[in-house]
């Protein structure tokens, strides 16, 4: 419950208007964040499930009507008696968030509106690992405008943008410190972003792309509310989204969840990073292929990176046609999936393990022998109860919760979208 009532005090001779302000952008956020997990209410309603008085609800539901973020949808004939109210709900279908995902071999591309409303969704075959950071940003630039402009012809304007990148990211100055798939070095991914999107003027952050599908999985995926979860990314590299008690846990400098870097063997492959031995040289998606399908390997100098979805079912159709070199090649790196799962699991306690990209797409053939493996080492053994489960958002997680951080900054501050300008009246 949000307190309304606040102590009168100046601070550094800035008067209590601040502590005001504040308290109101926390009770707008309040209420909608109300009508995006319920639905159409009334204001009545709303004032009994946060605990506001009702006449706070009706002044910030005036705020929020002149902003466009809610609208009236009707009559709410709830309760025989007393005067009928009016319900009001979210109006977001001119409001857009748009999650861009920059990977080793693809662009992902995620658009929705306030309400959720699938607005632009696809996936772009890209070499970001052979093209170098400028022309990789240039690319992404064109991705986003193309975006922007196909949101706009459907009537919604973009509020923000977020990035989802593969390394680590300072998230708070939007800079990919490190991203060893890609060689990037202390890249101003934002920056520049925005510097290519031009007069566009759309706010970008940056983020783990972990981390972000994550997010999503928490969200609206497989195991969605799951207070305790790990998501991992099945990719080029093998990355780590960690939930703790229905939190991202980001460490000291946000730099957590770079899980493909567990050194699971000493006297292992070189790996992305420069190091030997780490956990994606052993169950990422390249590593399988050069197990699998050794005439058809990539990697560094073999030229431009298939789309990773046709690698994928090319092995799925090895598989289903009972190839052995493929048959024994994913139940290695299933075995690996549950070993590296198991160090996780003995950290963190998660209730589920969930598997995205190509993980997801060969779950029937991998999660068995995975499973079987983090059961056999798991400390706590049966106890720990926890299981490998597939993600359903398939290679688009990030972008999808890149996209919803957006909504999130929308919904945490509304006084950000600004109130429209009024029209001049004709003569």
């Amino acid at each position: 419950m949000i307190q309304e009532q606040h102590q009168a005090r100046t601070v550094g001779g800035t008067p209590q208007a601040v502590g005001h302000a504040s308290l109101r952008r926390t009770n707008l956020s309040l209420v909608l964040r109300h009508l995006r997990e319920h639905g159409s209410t009334s204001r009545s309603d709303i004032a009994e499930a946060t605990g506001l008085h009702r006449a706070t609800v009706s002044n910030l539901m005036v705020e929020l009507l002149d902003r466009r973020l809610v609208q009236e949808v009707g009559v709410d004939h709830a309760g025989a008696v007393g005067r009928p109210r009016r319900a009001v709900a979210l109006h977001g279908a001119h409001i857009g968030a748009l999650g861009l995902e920059l990977n080793v071999d693809y662009i992902a591309v995620h658009g929705v509106d306030l309400g959720g409303n699938v607005l632009v969704d696809r996936r772009l075959g890209f070499d970001a690992a052979g093209s170098g950071p400028s022309r990789s940003l240039r690319e992404l630039g064109l991705t986003a405008r193309e975006a922007i402009e196909e949101m706009t012809r459907a009537g919604a304007d973009p509020a923000g943008i977020g990035v989802a990148v593969p390394g680590l990211v300072d998230v708070d100055h939007g800079v990919v410190a490190f991203a060893p798939n890609l060689d990037w070095h202390d890249v101003p991914l934002a920056a520049r972003l925005s510097s290519a999107l031009g007069p566009l003027r759309v706010p970008v952050t940056v983020d783990n792309d972990a981390n972000l599908a994550a997010l999503a999985e928490y969200t609206s995926g497989v195991a969605a509310g799951t207070a305790d979860m790990v998501y991992l990314t099945g990719e080029v590299g093998v990355g780590g989204g960690i939930i703790v008690d229905g939190r991202l846990l980001r460490g000291a400098d946000g730099f957590s969840g770079e899980v493909g870097h567990l050194p699971v063997d000493p006297s292992g492959g070189r790996c992305g990073c420069g190091r030997f031995g780490c956990w994606e040289t052993k169950v990422g998606l390249a590593a399988l292929v050069r197990m699998a399908t050794p005439g058809r390997a990539y990697g560094p100098g073999s030229g431009p990176v298939p789309d990773p979805e046709e690698r994928v079912a090319e092995i799925a159709r090895d598989l289903a046609a009972g190839d052995r070199q493929t048959l024994v090649a994913v139940a290695e790196a299933g075995r690996w999936l549950g070993l590296g799962g198991s160090i996780l699991v003995n950290l963190f306690n998660p209730r589920v393990i969930v598997v995205g990209g190509y993980f997801a797409t060969l779950a029937d053939w991998m999660l068995p022998f995975a499973q079987a493996e983090l059961e056999r080492l798991v400390v706590a053994g049966p106890a720990a109860r926890c299981r490998f489960v597939a993600s359903d958002h398939g290679f688009g997680a990030a972008s999808r919760g890149a996209a919803n951080v957006v909504i999130n900054q929308i919904v945490n501050d509304p006084t950000a979208i600004m109130r429209p300008t009024p029209q001049p009246s004709g003569t």
